[in-house]
């Protein structure tokens, strides 16, 4: 069935407001990294690689670029989108179908919350597959009652990736990449749920979750995941309650995780070029190797399936407050910055853009409307004034 491209709707610069005015900020300090954004297109990529000595992937390697037009669509997803024990590289192929099968349920449970939760909005869905294997479901609602854009996405991934890939797909890819010989390509497998809720009030705050699997050739695999909340406004009892319920499971699972998993959100989700987080983060992880699969893999299964008991509560307290204009301004202006998070640093936007991914699902993300403003910036005392100051020192919650 096909669903409603929902179209990013960039509003006109406008003046600053009046409620606006600059002030310098300090810049926030973090830890780590992000890989940088390859400037080399993938064709460019390509025709390096013919000039170039060194290991090349066979002639019946997966395809670097999977290329925007290799997704057919289909009326009904297959039962499975992961291929039999005599395709894709060698690795854990029961872990594969368990996850994918994770993932597949759990897109079900969220997105028949959400209907429930927003009262009008539906879920269109859009199914596809690749003759090289796997594929996806892809799940948005748009123009509900609550909701003005929610997307449940799930992708199963075969294919092959050039060093400027492997590194956009995980943490410790720039290390990964260092032995791989120009022209060299890694077959893959991925499988992932991901997720965006843009709600239509201010104070309800946007909600990002992914939770994936990836295999490579020669045995290499990793978990990956998180679920991370982006508010306009703050509230300290919406924070302790969605920042609480990960940290219960954390602590359930090793009480390491949490404290480790919040930094590691609050250091990735950094507008680099602002200063500034996207929100107020929540947990994320990546390169998950050091037990056993299925350990991490009941880790992971438990923090997506409390998506819901984190998120929904906010939703339904806040729904139906009333707010102003300029209220809604600042949301769209947060919006914006949610926009350049992804558009420039995000990985999985990154790594999709770069292995040909499906358009519509990588930039599902993206609201319908956003809004930028010249150097507006909150008036001291204001409480978009702390918001901004919670996203430049981040603060811990619970």
């Amino acid at each position: 069935m096909k669903f409603c491209s929902a179209l990013l709707t960039i509003f006109s610069v406008c003046v600053v407001a009046d409620a606006f005015v600059p002030r310098s900020r300090p810049a926030l300090m973090r830890g780590g990294g992000l890989s940088p954004f390859m400037s080399a297109t993938a064709e460019e990529k390509d025709t390096k690689d013919e000039k170039s000595d060194g290991k090349k992937a066979g002639k019946d390697a997966p395809p670097t670029h999977l290329g925007w037009n290799t997704h057919n669509p289909v009326s009904e997803a297959p039962s499975s989108l992961v291929r039999e024990m005599d395709g894709g590289p060698d690795g854990n192929y029961p872990m594969r179908s368990k996850f994918e099968k994770m993932c597949r349920d759990a897109q079900i449970a969220i997105t028949k919350a959400i209907e429930e939760i927003d009262g009008e909005g539906q879920f269109k869905e859009d199914c596809w597959t690749r003759e090289n294997g796997g594929g996806g479901i892809s799940r948005v609602l748009a123009g509900g009652k609550v909701f003005e854009k929610a997307g449940v996405n799930l992708s199963v991934v075969y294919g092959s990736m050039p060093p400027e890939a492997l590194q956009a797909a995980t943490e410790r890819g720039v290390d990964r990449a260092k032995g791989m010989a120009p022209g060299e390509r890694v077959p893959f497998f991925a499988c992932g749920l991901s997720s965006v809720m843009h709600p239509k009030n201010p104070f309800c705050p946007t909600m990002h979750f992914n939770y994936r699997y990836f295999e490579t050739d020669g045995g290499v695999w990793w978990f990956g995941g998180g679920t991370d909340i982006t508010p306009c406004y703050i509230n300290e009892k919406d924070m302790k309650h969605f920042h609480g319920t990960y940290k219960e499971i954390c602590d359930k699972h090793d009480p390491k995780y949490h404290e480790e998993f919040k930094a590691w959100a609050d250091r990735y989700f950094v507008i680099q070029h602002r200063n500034e987080t996207r929100g107020f983060g929540g947990i994320f992880f990546d390169d998950q190797n050091d037990r056993e699969p299925d350990t991490i893999f009941e880790f992971s299964k438990e923090c997506l399936n409390n998506v819901i008991n984190a998120y929904g509560p906010i939703i339904e307290e806040h729904k139906d407050d009333e707010y102003t204009q300029k209220q809604k301004e600042w949301q769209l202006m947060r919006r914006g910055r949610y926009v350049e998070f992804n558009l420039v640093y995000d990985r999985g936007t990154v790594f999709g853009l770069k292995t040909g991914g499906r358009i519509e699902s990588i930039l599902m993300s993206l609201p319908e409307t956003a809004r930028w403003e010249y150097n507006a910036v909150p008036e001291p005392g204001t409480p978009e004034a702390d918001f901004l100051d919670a996203c430049t020192f981040p603060r811990t919650w619970v």
